[in-house]
């Protein structure tokens, strides 16, 4: 005899997943140390065409899940393989040298090999603490950068000692790469977590052609680890530790503070201000702590990257570059900044709009995958690596490998489209063997369509969540040790309306309490 529904469900969960502890119900992807024996309902072929359930897979153990073929294992062979991909494609570069025009035609461009001798760190490690640096980059990646370099240097004088050839540059290079792929694995994992009974979506992230072709050109996988390892504790309601992990990424690149910008929103809607409050604290006394020795002890150093951000003009792929090449214009950067700070500022009070107007409340993600997206669309610059911002939160917001792929394409495209752009001018070849500038136009364009398109469909599924995958998934497993609507959501998941920029309606709680 079969054991009834609700039973069917909760031991479905249970051999999906540990059930995180705390007062939030989030459901954790499943792992080699977990060691359940709960009944396993899944038929060995699938029932029906309708069927909700996936049939058992042949390296499935019933009632167990101690194997070595546990979701996060796949997960980190498909990352470690993409990354592979990875290293062949950077191989000319490697082999042959970061020469230009070369660097562009084989797409392997990095900036650690041009800022290892052009900020100093050849002759010195710790190049961006000094009073004359030049090291256009946050407190965080001058750390970075600097330890690297400085183990590079190391490796450099033992191999010397050995008889081994090993350029410091190379060396440099090769250990950035490792760190990249260890914050990447990381981050594949965490996504994972984050989408709870629908953790396969993590793939996306492991197998992501913006990854594999743009990861390796700076620091911005040190952010992006930052910013999704703050959603966890968050889910997990470590306030506190959210905070710290969101003024850390900070301190690498600004995005993560963003953060903080889609829980007010949260906030604001439910009146739960206790998780906001503390965030926001921990987030501003953690950047303090990392900032002021640096701002007091040697303020000129510390000061070049945001003396750079503020006068730097229109950047590559921006929609500023692509007006002002268009139409043959100068922005002043100052104006430039002005204008990219108002325009962002009237995107997040849209989307605020948006956050507080829908009919159900938005979840974690889809808020703060708009507001990165936003950035992204009008900030001064958009170099290839930024791709990585968003990776992870359109998984999150928007678990679709249709969308996915699109974006991937069109990012793809891009990407190309910029290195033969810059590759043009200092190749000297015939102008019939360069990419017509307006073929470089179209691919920013195309970024552009893509993203707002992405944002649209997000938006979407915000004012109708009998569209939004992730609710549905919550809403047809119907179990309690799930969360109500939101993996990420912690205190807000479940949370009822408090203030909101409709007309709330009238019906009672409970016939009111689906996702109509």
């Amino acid at each position: 005899m079969s054991p009834p529904p609700d039973q069917q469900n909760h031991d479905l969960l249970l051999d999906l997943g540990d059930v995180g502890s705390g007062s939030g119900r989030l459901l954790l992807m499943a792992s080699r140390s977990d060691d359940l024996t709960a009944v396993d309902p899944r038929p060995e072929t699938a029932t029906t065409h309708h069927s909700r359930i996936a049939p058992r897979g042949k390296h499935t153990l019933p009632g167990r899940i101690r194997t070595f073929f546990a979701p996060g294992h796949i997960l980190i062979i498909l990352t470690v393989g993409a990354a592979l991909i990875a290293a062949l494609l950077k191989s000319p570069c490697r082999i042959r040298g970061w020469g230009a025009p070369e660097v562009y035609f084989g797409g392997c461009y990095s900036d650690w090999t041009g800022l290892w001798t052009s900020r100093g760190f050849a002759s010195d490690p710790w190049a961006p603490f000094r009073t004359d640096s030049a090291f256009e980059y946050p407190i965080l990646i001058a750390v970075v950068a600097s330890l690297i370099a400085w183990l590079a240097h190391g490796l450099t004088r033992v191999s010397e000692i050995l008889g081994i050839d090993a350029g410091a540059n190379l060396v440099f290079y090769d250990l950035n790469f490792l760190a990249i792929l260890a914050l990447w694995i990381g981050t594949v994992l965490i996504v994972a977590k984050l989408a709870g009974i629908r953790y396969w979506v993590a793939s996306m992230v492991a197998v992501a052609p913006g990854i594999i072709f743009a990861g390796f050109i700076n620091w911005d996988m040190w952010a992006v680890a930052s910013m999704v390892a703050a959603m966890w504790a968050f889910a997990k309601h470590r306030n506190v530790w959210a905070g710290v992990l969101i003024g850390l990424g900070t301190a690498v690149k600004v995005f993560p503070l963003f953060l903080v910008g889609a829980i007010l929103v949260l906030a604001i809607r439910t009146a739960r201000y206790y998780p906001l409050l503390i965030t926001a604290a921990a987030t501003a006394v953690t950047w303090l702590l990392v900032n002021l020795p640096m701002m007091l002890l040697n303020p000129g150093a510390w000061g070049v990257f945001y003396e750079f951000s503020s006068d730097r003009p229109p950047g590559w792929s921006s929609i500023w570059h692509t007006y002002a090449t268009a139409t043959d214009t100068e922005i002043p950067g100052q104006l430039l900044s002005s204008l990219a700070f108002w325009s962002f500022f009237i995107l997040c009070a849209i989307i605020a709009v948006i956050g507080l107007t829908t009919k159900h409340r938005p979840r974690l993600a889809q808020l703060m995958f708009l507001i990165v997206a936003a950035f992204i669309l009008v900030n001064k610059v958009y170099s290839p690596q930024f791709v990585l911002w968003i990776i992870p939160l359109l998984v999150l917001a928007l678990p679709n490998w249709r969308d996915f792929l699109i974006f991937s394409a069109v990012e793809l495209l891009h990407f190309w489209a910029i290195w033969a752009y810059l590759a043009g001018p200092i190749s000297e070849y015939d102008v019939q063997h360069q990419l017509d500038e307006k073929l470089y136009l179209l691919a920013v364009a195309g970024h552009v369509v893509v993203l707002i398109y992405l944002m649209l469909r997000v938006i979407m599924d915000m004012y109708d969540p009998n569209q939004d995958r992730v609710r549905n998934s919550l809403r047809h497993a119907d179990s309690q040790l799930l969360p109500d609507d939101d993996p990420s959501g912690a205190e807000f998941d479940g949370a009822p309306d408090r203030f909101v920029l409709r007309k709330r309606s009238k019906r009672p709680a409970a016939a009111n309490s689906g996702l109509d």
